[in-house]
């Protein structure tokens, strides 16, 4: 068996996004070609309510699928297609911006907020594709023993248990959770174009030390092979899916292929034509 090995790491930082939210902006503008295709990845992790609970206010989206996962904490989630939904400690919301949506996250105060958003790319035939909503709770996420780890599967399938998929790329990801200074050997897919992020503690991956908050670049290979290098329980999120390899226009919510597809997203906006029923150009 072969191990992924880190090509390239990423350290987050802290930022500030929506109505005033702290948070740790790990992938962006500057890695879509490394990471293709995971475009932006923002961590939360906080224990003071005052830095996250004023929220995300109602804005647009298009051409991407925006994936959260709270470890723990809650999001409130609404949108333009009269969905209303809460995930708390260990779901997933999943949503399809496709040809337009517009939607809210609201983030009640909890004991500790620890999560991310990670922003997937659409193929370019299918950016204009409906939109959609898909709320994973906790209780329906498999959890599955490996060696000395627990994996939890968000999305795609492990082991011979399948998680949600989603109707355009293929993701399987995943929460590996580590106890204090365990080691862990997880079979992955062979060919997949994948990443993980350390969410919460210091590891080692195929023996290079990860710090937290770090998201690697892996290389080829069929097994992830991670050591918990501290003493509390760490948590390093999987995520294989196949790069498109295609150009990214990106401004602000909205993520297309060209300039002109990007400024038509804004001209709808300002015209009030955004959200559509016809989906195509």
């Amino acid at each position: 068996m072969k191990s992924r090995i880190p090509r390239q790491t990423v350290q987050g930082v802290k930022a500030q996004d929506g109505a005033g939210v702290q948070l740790v902006r790990v992938l962006g503008h500057d890695t879509t070609s490394a990471f293709d295709p995971f475009l932006m990845l923002d961590s939360f992790d906080s224990v003071d309510p005052r830095e996250y609970t004023a929220g995300f206010p109602l804005h647009p989206h298009r051409g991407i699928e925006t994936i959260s996962y709270l470890c723990r904490g809650a999001m409130r989630h609404r949108d333009s297609l009269g969905n209303e939904a809460t995930i708390t400690d260990g779901g997933v919301q999943w949503m399809c911006a496709g040809s337009g949506i517009e939607h809210e996250e609201q983030i009640p105060a909890a004991e500790r907020l620890l999560g991310v958003q990670l922003w997937l790319n659409m193929p370019a035939a299918e950016k204009m594709s409906a939109p959609g909503y898909h709320g994973i709770e906790a209780s329906s996420i498999p959890e599955v023993p490996c060696g000395a780890a627990t994996v939890r599967v968000l999305a795609g399938s492990f082991s011979g248990h399948r998680g949600h998929r989603g109707d355009h790329l293929p993701l399987d990801y995943y929460d590996v959770v580590l106890p204090p200074r365990a080691s862990a050997e997880i079979p992955v897919e062979q060919g997949a174009d994948a990443m993980a992020f350390t969410l919460l503690g210091d590891v080692s991956i195929a023996g290079t030390p990860i710090a937290e908050k770090t998201a690697v670049k892996l290389g080829d290979g069929d097994v992830l092979s991670v050591r918990n290098e501290g003493e509390g329980e760490a948590h390093v999120l999987y995520m294989a899916s196949r790069a498109l390899g295609e150009p990214i226009a990106w401004g602000g919510p909205i993520v297309m292929n060209t300039r002109s597809e990007l400024e038509r997203a804004y001209r709808d906006l300002r015209e009030g034509t955004f959200i559509r029923d016809e989906i195509t150009y």
